[in-house]
């Protein structure tokens, strides 16, 4: 599976129709709900705005996609099966629609929404999907500096910490990580 690692944007016209296209990391659909609101803000005057999105959850993979009024299965199911295609995960894809006049006709509108998602897709940089999970465990204010050290060096991070007699924290990590981890620092 592969995941976005910075977000890709394009534009193009077809047929006097301008679609703008943003292909974005989210990790829930509140996250999906946000990217699309301040996408929607900046482009207010669009007439339609059609997106898909695939997550990773803990019941199993969560996919949607809207086509925005535009006549089903023009707008967001090609979108959505670009995200499939690449096997992309974590992603949303949303393309903006500001109508030209003319009607593209429903392959039109297949083609315009779809290749417009593949442009910003293109431009976006993608990698690997790594799962992380996110642990908790109580350490030596000495074993601090190496436990930040070793979070670096596997591309975790400290999420909460609590200090106490002791130091209470919680990170998330590679989850094949984990157990060598968890035995090194507990």
């Amino acid at each position: 599976m592969q995941v976005i690692l910075q977000t890709g944007f394009a534009e193009q016209t077809i047929n006097k129709s301008r679609f703008i296209a943003m292909a974005v990391q989210c990790t829930t659909e509140r996250e999906v709900g946000a990217a699309l609101r301040a996408f929607a803000t900046q482009h207010q005057n669009a007439h339609h705005l059609a997106y898909a999105f695939r997550i990773k959850t803990e019941q199993g993979i969560v996919q949607r996609f809207s086509d925005a009024g535009e006549p089903s299965g023009t707008a967001g199911m090609p979108v959505l099966k670009l995200v499939e295609g690449r096997d992309l995960i974590n992603t949303c894809v949303a393309v903006i629609r500001y109508y030209g006049g003319i009607n593209l006709g429903t392959g039109g509108l297949a083609r315009a929404y779809g290749g417009t998602a593949k442009l910003a897709l293109d431009a976006a940089k993608v990698g690997d999907f790594v799962e992380m999970q996110t642990v908790t465990l109580t350490i030596q204010y000495n074993q601090m500096d190496a436990l930040t050290r070793a979070l670096g060096k596997c591309n975790g991070s400290i999420l909460n910490k609590t200090f106490n007699e002791q130091v209470d924290l919680e990170v998330t990590l590679p989850k094949h990580e984990v157990v060598n981890f968890l035995n090194r620092f507990n």
